[in-house]
């Protein structure tokens, strides 16, 4: 059984940042991709990147290409987001996530394990 579990979350205000944390239970660099998602009040679940378990390449959504980051620590188990130049719109719930494909989709659906989600709420 795979855990994750997230942190890091908090309030910020807008132009600030913040970074994610995404602990997991076993080693799966080596065989899932991971992702990161949110969902804000009253949308739904978006893809906001991902990271390959062949090469470690990244993808992210237009969204927030060029303020965040995504990287990953094979020795802690952890999964981390960078996000710079937060905005009001970056307000959400955000959730890592594994998939069973080696290359990350921006799909949810494809995605197996999830951790319980960190909140993330950006001021004006």
């Amino acid at each position: 059984q795979v855990r994750l579990v997230e942190s890091g979350g908090g309030l910020v205000q807008a132009g600030g940042s913040l970074r994610l944390s995404c602990a997991h239970s076993v080693r799966i660099f080596s065989t899932y991709s991971m992702g990161w998602f949110r969902q804000a009040p009253g949308k739904e679940r978006e893809f906001v990147g991902g990271i390959s378990s062949i090469d470690s390449t990244t993808s992210y959504a237009d969204s927030v290409k060029g303020r965040f980051t995504i990287s990953r620590d094979s020795a802690k188990n952890t999964l981390y987001l960078q996000m710079n130049s937060l905005r009001p719109e970056d307000t959400a719930v955000y959730y890592c996530a594994t998939a069973l494909h080696r290359v990350p989709t921006e799909d949810s659906r494809d995605y197996t394990y999830w951790g319980q989600g960190t909140q993330v709420t950006v001021s004006s």
